[in-house]
């Protein structure tokens, strides 16, 4: 990079043709001659603007990235003048109000630590990191890297995602927190993080299918099974993915048609079927399956063989998320890698379910969080008619329901979490399945709101898919995904009532 030099604003004004062509941004002068060609806006723009300061035409523009991706361009600053606009670093926190939960806006917290910021802090500025490679991946729809998976398990980013327990133990995690001071708002933080990256099917790329694939092997697998596999997919070697929706069946598991048949020597099974809508399916290694053997739905650990075929799904979001479909053709599956015992499946697949609804939450209030640091920023720097459009009332109205409806579902987030660190899990099972599953409804109907404001805020960007309204057209086009995945809408409400239900006591009248 060459080195910086000092000018005077009249110096860069003489930079105004095409073959000599400087630009002001904020303070710093950008030379950018080579580079107007290759304008995806045309040369014709650039050189209009050349030898003058573009600050606020290059803001309702362009994503604050787009000077950071184009930092070799620049020559130099103008002397005298210092930088207006913040460009964070690595891991920094946003000082934006609500672009963060309250802890980290000024706020007391019951809950949180110096742990909790300095984690925080730590997994931020991994996934700002690579987050030029996580949008490069959810534009073009290629799947995470064998190299980027083992990166992100080295680091711990993958353990962080699994929540606390002796899985954790001898791994390093992000902020160097120690593996038995980790704690559910720790992985809640981590899910958050995640989801804060702006690239749904890349986010789910890298952490949906173990998230909810790998416990049923560290809850029900036997010793040797927990001891190869689970070290290999919390660094990174290896993938896994939870394999149970089929054509026929979502939410009404009893229905799956898969099958299990056990070999006449009764050492093996013989696996037929397919899967639907698997996430990460496509790139996976391995498969926990649950399918119909003799004595009832079982769940299997599968490696992947030439008997198992995955095809792309088309999505919503980006191919990056390697949603699958899965045919099983007589697939020969040891009897030892039977996850629990044989006809008691359905018990393994409900183990995971507060948790993965949790998790779930997490990843919808960090994204929806991420959102409205946008809508704020937008509102804050877009002119329209003179004005700004925070000026506006109905755009200050929009953002006040934004934030109310955000904060109470993270409040309730937060004390659930809380339930969940001071909870057994015979505990939790009783008394957190009917809130979780509220908290997600709300969640999701939260998201569905934020996501309709935010596209009226930013307008014809808010529908494009690159550019100021990325993350905002991502979000409006993905945010079902959370009120579908582990359990509908509807679903979780009638959970929750139902479980209220049991609660009820039978002598209370008005």
């Amino acid at each position: 990079m060459p080195e910086l030099k000092l000018f005077t604003r009249a110096e860069v004004a003489r930079h105004n043709t095409g073959e000599d062509l400087w630009i002001i941004i904020d303070g710093a002068v950008y030379n950018v001659s080579t580079f107007a060609q290759l304008h995806p806006g045309g040369e014709q723009i650039l050189v209009e603007l050349g030898g003058k300061d573009v600050t606020e035409d290059f803001y309702g523009l362009h994503r604050q990235e787009v000077l950071i991706k184009y930092a070799r361009l620049k020559i130099g600053t103008i002397e005298g003048e210092v930088s207006q606009v913040n460009i964070p670093s690595p891991g920094d926190l946003s000082a934006v109000p609500y672009a963060e939960p309250s802890y980290w806006m000024g706020f007391k917290s019951a809950y949180l630590n110096d742990s909790h910021t300095h984690f925080r802090k730590s997994i931020r500025a991994i996934y700002d990191e690579i987050k030029p490679e996580a949008v490069l991946a959810e534009d073009m729809g290629t799947y995470p890297s064998k190299e980027l998976y083992a990166k992100l398990g080295e680091a711990g980013v993958l353990a962080t995602q699994i929540g606390p327990g002796p899985w954790l133990k001898g791994l390093k995690l992000p902020g160097d927190i120690a593996p038995e001071k980790f704690d559910y708002f720790h992985e809640l933080i981590a899910h958050q993080e995640t989801a804060r990256m702006g690239t749904p099917g890349f986010c789910d790329g890298i952490s949906s299918g173990y998230s909810i694939g790998l416990p049923p092997i560290f809850n029900f697998g036997s010793p040797a099974l927990k001891a190869k596999v689970v070290p290999e997919v919390l660094l990174g070697k290896k993938r896994i993915c939870l394999a149970i929706t089929e054509p026929y069946a979502g939410s009404d598991v009893a229905r799956i048609r898969a099958t299990a048949t056990r070999t006449a020597d009764g050492k093996h099974f013989i696996l037929n079927g397919v899967k639907k809508w698997i996430t990460n399916g496509v790139f996976c290694d391995y498969f926990t399956v649950a399918a119909t053997t003799e004595k009832g739905i079982t769940m299997f650990f599968v490696e992947r063989d030439d008997n198992i075929e995955t095809k792309q799904i088309k999505t919503s979001y980006s191919a990056s998320a390697g949603t699958s479909y899965i045919t099983f053709e007589n697939v020969k599956v040891p009897a030892e890698n039977i996850l629990g015992k044989e006809g008691k499946g359905f018990q393994v697949i409900m183990y995971n379910f507060n948790h993965e609804r949790w998790y779930i939450c997490g990843a919808v209030t960090g994204g929806t969080r991420a959102i409205i640091e946008d809508c704020f920023k937008w509102a804050n720097q877009r002119k329209v008619f003179g004005k700004r459009l925070i000026d506006q009332p109905v755009i200050r109205n929009k953002l006040a329901s934004m934030v109310a409806q955000l904060e109470a579902v993270e409040n309730w987030l937060e004390n659930i979490t809380y339930q969940m660190c001071n909870m057994s899990y015979a505990e939790q099972s009783v008394k957190l399945a009917g809130p979780i599953a509220l908290l997600k409804y709300q969640c999701t109907r939260v998201a569905h709101n934020v996501s309709d404001d935010a596209c009226q805020i930013f307008g014809g960007r808010g529908i494009t898919k690159t550019g100021m309204g990325r993350a905002v057209e991502a979000f409006q086009r993905t945010y079902k995904f959370g009120a579908i995945l582990g359990g509908s809408e509807e679903i979780m409400a009638d959970l929750g009532i139902r479980q209220a239900m049991k609660q009820f006591p039978t002598d209370a009248r008005l």
